[in-house]
């Protein structure tokens, strides 16, 4: 059966460094509890502010993994 399934979760990673970190950080740390990710997709980019002025780029990812 050639047929694959796959399901996606939606996850949000974040850095004090750039949305590329953010997006770098969700993957990875979904790629910890979650086997099998065969792709993502960014879904959205936010930031927050800290009151020190400083900045926390936000990405909300969807990983998508094989279903078995």
């Amino acid at each position: 059966m050639s047929e694959k399934v796959f399901k996606k979760i939606s996850v949000v990673g974040t850095s004090s460094e750039s949305y590329e970190k953010a997006v770098e950080a969700a993957v990875a740390k979904a790629s910890e509890s979650v086997h099998g990710l065969a792709w993502f997709e960014v879904k959205e980019f936010r930031g927050g502010l800290g009151r020190d002025g400083s900045i926390e780029w936000q990405a909300s990812v969807e990983v998508a993994f094989k279903v078995d």
